[in-house]
C-alpha cells in the first residue's frame, strides 16, 4: 500500500500545471481536490502550446489518450525576409497543440468529480499534521499537502514570499489565430510545415499552426503567432491595458476586450514591417489579445506542507516556449520526491525545491537574454542556435 493511501492533496489552480500535478498526486495514492478560481471551465484564448517532452509527458506514459490526435507537428524553423523569401532554414521537428485541446485532456482524465470551479483561495496555514486552505467563498480544505498552481499572480506566491514582485519586461506580446484554410493558399503553403519568424528593428514574430477546436484536420488547424512590441511602462502602457469595458487588465487583455484604435494601429504596422505572409496572418485576426510579458520568481518554493509549482513559482518569457514544459517538469520531479520519501511529505518537499527553483532561475535568465536581444539590442539573428525552443536549454 501507498504511505499516501488516504492522504489528501489539494492543488490551487486548475489550468495545465494544476492538473498535472493533480493526476500525478492521485496516482501516488493521494485523496486529489483541484480548486479554480474561474467560475467556468478554462478556455485558453485559443492560444498554441509548444510541446516539450515534458509537457506531453503524462499522456506518453500514463493516459490511454493518443497524444497524436491532440497535436499538430512541423519539420522546418525557417525565419522569413522582408519579401517573404527564406533568409535562413533549418529541418527540426516540433509539435503543437491548442491550450484548450491539451486542457481538455487532462481534465477528461482527471474528471470533474473533485475539480471545483469558482474557489478563489485567499490564504493558508499548517501545522504539523495538515495545510488548511481558505477560500473567498468561505469554503475551507484541509489537506496533507497543498500545491499552488494558481499561475503569475498566485496567492500562494505572495504568501510564501512577500518580496517577490513582477518586472514588466519592456513589452507586450499580440497574441491570435486565423483559421488556416482562410488563408490564401501561398500563405498556407509558405508558413504550414513550419515555425516561421520575422525579425524586424526592435520586434519580432512567431508563427505555428495548432490544432483548432475541433481536431487537426487541413479545416480545423488554426495558424497561430505571438508578436512582441515595445511599450514603455507608465501612462502608455496603463491606457493601453485599459478594456472596453473600462476595467484595467494587469497580465492580459482577453479576446474583443482590446480597445479598437490599438487594435487597428496593430494591424497597419504589421502590414508596413511584417514579412507579408506574417502580416496576412495578423490583419486577417478577427480579435487579436494582448500578453502582458513579465518576469517573477519565488525565492522559496516549499514551507512546511505547501509548494509553489509553474508559473506560480516563477514566470518565465514566452521565447523559450517553456512554460508549461517547467510546469509538467515541477509536477513529476514533485511525485519522484514524494515517491522516494517513504510518506514524509516535508522532507520530500525540501528534497525537491533546490533543482527546481535552479531550473526556474536558468530558464528566467535564458528567456530575458533573448527578449533584450530581440527587442532592444536588435541582436536576434536567424538560425543562431542559442535562440531555439527548450526548458533545459536551446533545443533541449
Amino acid at each position: 500500500m501507498s504511505p499516501y493511501t488516504h492522504a489528501r492533496a489539494a492543488v490551487i489552480g486548475g489550468s495545465i500545471g494544476g492538473l498535472t500535478t493533480a493526476l500525478l498526486l492521485r496516482d501516488l495514492g493521494f485523496e486529489v481536490d483541484v480548486f479554480e478560481r474561474t467560475p467556468t471551465p478554462l478556455d485558453g484564448r485559443g492560444g498554441g502550446i509548444v510541446l516539450q517532452p515534458d509537457t506531453v509527458r503524462w499522456f506518453a506514459e500514463r493516459s490511454d489518450q493518443n497524444p497524436a490526435t491532440l497535436s499538430t507537428s512541423t519539420e522546418y524553423v525557417q525565419y522569413l525576409g522582408p519579401g517573404d523569401e527564406i533568409v535562413h532554414r533549418d529541418r527540426r521537428r516540433w509539435t503543437y497543440t491548442s491550450w484548450g485541446t491539451f486542457y481538455r485532456a487532462l481534465l477528461a482524465d482527471f474528471g470533474t468529480d473533485h475539480y471545483h470551479l469558482g474557489e478563489f483561495a485567499c490564504g493558508v496555514s499548517q501545522d504539523a499534521d495538515c495545510a488548511t486552505v481558505r477560500f473567498v467563498s468561505g469554503r475551507q480544505a484541509q489537506a496533507e499537502l497543498v500545491v499552488f498552481a494558481d499561475g503569475i499572480t498566485s496567492i500562494g506566491r505572495r504568501l510564501l514570499d512577500p518580496s517577490s514582485e513582477m518586472e514588466y519586461s519592456g513589452y507586450v506580446g499580440w497574441r491570435g489565430t486565423v483559421p488556416e484554410y482562410q488563408l490564401p493558399a501561398e500563405v498556407r503553403s509558405l508558413l504550414g510545415n513550419a515555425i516561421s519568424y520575422s525579425v524586424v528593428p526592435h520586434s519580432h514574430i512567431t508563427l505555428y499552426p495548432i490544432p483548432g477546436e475541433t481536431g487537426t484536420g487541413p479545416r480545423d488547424r488554426l495558424m497561430n503567432y505571438v508578436w512582441y512590441r515595445n511599450v514603455p511602462a507608465g501612462c502608455e502602457l496603463d491606457e493601453m491595458l485599459i478594456d472596453k469595458r473600462g476595467f484595467t487588465g494587469t497580465v492580459s487583455l482577453h479576446p474583443g476586450q482590446v480597445q479598437d484604435r490599438y487594435v487597428d494601429e496593430m494591424r497597419a504596422t504589421a502590414a508596413q514591417l511584417l514579412a507579408p505572409a506574417a502580416a496576412e496572418v495578423v490583419t486577417a485576426t478577427e480579435q487579436p489579445y494582448i500578453q502582458v510579458v513579465s518576469d517573477i520568481r519565488s525565492a522559496k518554493m516549499t514551507d512546511g506542507r505547501i509548494a509553489l509549482l509553474g508559473d506560480a513559482a516563477s514566470a518565465a518569457r514566452p521565447h523559450a516556449a517553456a512554460g508549461t514544459a517547467k510546469a509538467a517538469a515541477d509536477a513529476w520531479a514533485l511525485a519522484d520526491a514524494l515517491t522516494d520519501s517513504d510518506g514524509d511529505i516535508a522532507a520530500a518537499l525540501r528534497k525537491w525545491e533546490p533543482a527546481q527553483l535552479e531550473l526556474g532561475s536558468r530558464l528566467l535568465e535564458r528567456v530575458k537574454e533573448m527578449g533584450e536581444r530581440s527587442q532592444f539590442h536588435n541582436t536576434w539573428t536567424p538560425g543562431d542556435p542559442s535562440l531555439r525552443f527548450g526548458l533545459y536549454g536551446p533545443g533541449r
